[in-house]
């Protein structure tokens, strides 16, 4: 299904953000969009760069961030945005982890401000899921921390990827609701980082709605219309202002050239693991089913 879109009206409000704090990661799955690894790095935006970014976001009337990386729980200063956020009066705090580790004091400022979760699972089974994110033992831990998360009262997403033939994603998506999620997101694996194993990506594979109420943060502090759309710089937050990014002609020719390239409208969802907003959505969830045209609408197994 596919949705119309318009930006004769101008760039509107920028309503979300991503904040991806760093491109250091525990794990190296095979698809991911970040290229991340423990050999990524924080980048050069410092904890002052981000309180000022997320300060300018709050001046924009923008009432929803997510911080993402990268493992964002793999950066030291998470705690410090997240109550600075808060106290700027952010409304909606969303963090992207793989929940692989969680220290006491993490756990202590997610439940102490409020931050929804939001984390991605791939099997039932342990061997399946830690082929994916090329770490022995990252099932057990990931699960055992959902468990945590939902015993301390937190709100907590589970988005699942089809990456490998035969994976067991509908046994997933089943384990997820029995352990007590409500909210569950799937997506087909977009050829964007390691997962484009070499091609250059393009813009008809995002799925349209980019830069439109929404733009992503990387830790060098570059502008982008999206996470996916990370090869579309349209300015930097240490070099110019948010608001004149948000408003200026770069962020406006990329819109123009997402559209273009989704001249039949935009894919009826943005691949919901990434987008808190982004509730089950029938048929694709619970039911664990497509919203991409371009893939099959039967069910993933």
């Amino acid at each position: 299904m596919r949705v119309p879109l318009s930006t004769a009206t101008g760039p509107g409000r920028l309503s979300f953000a991503w904040l991806e704090v760093t491109g250091r990661c525990q794990l190296e799955c095979v698809h991911c969009y970040a290229d991340s690894s423990p050999l990524g790095t924080h980048g050069t935006m410092t904890a002052e760069d981000w309180e000022r970014t997320i300060d300018q976001l709050v001046e924009l009337g923008t009432d929803g961030i997510q911080f993402i990386g990268g493992e964002p729980t793999a950066y030291p200063q998470l705690g410090r945005l997240i109550a600075h956020a808060r106290k700027r009066g952010m409304e909606g705090i969303e963090v992207f982890s793989n929940l692989l580790h969680i220290s006491v004091a993490l756990w202590d400022t997610f439940k102490a401000h409020g931050v929804d979760l939001a984390t991605s699972y791939y099997s039932d089974e342990a061997i399946d899921h830690d082929t994916v994110t090329g770490r022995t033992g990252s099932h057990r831990r990931t699960r055992a921390n959902i468990a945590k998360a939902l015993d301390l009262g937190l709100n907590l997403r589970g988005g699942i990827i089809r990456v490998r033939q035969g994976q067991r994603v509908s046994q997933a998506h089943q384990e997820l609701t029995t352990l007590g999620l409500a909210h569950i997101g799937a997506d087909r694996t977009r050829a964007f980082g390691r997962a484009g194993r070499g091609t250059a990506p393009t813009i008809d594979d995002l799925c349209g709605h980019c830069a439109h109420e929404k733009i992503a943060v990387l830790p060098d502090g570059s502008v982008v219309p999206c996470v996916l759309g990370r090869f579309i710089t349209v300015g930097n937050v240490r070099q110019t202002s948010l608001a004149a990014i948000w408003n200026g002609p770069r962020l406006h020719a990329a819109r123009q050239d997402i559209e273009s390239a989704h001249s039949g409208g935009a894919q009826a969802c943005t691949p919901p693991q990434f987008l808190p907003m982004c509730g089950p959505c029938n048929p694709c969830v619970p039911s664990v089913q497509h919203c991409d045209p371009r893939a099959d609408n039967g069910p993933v197994a």
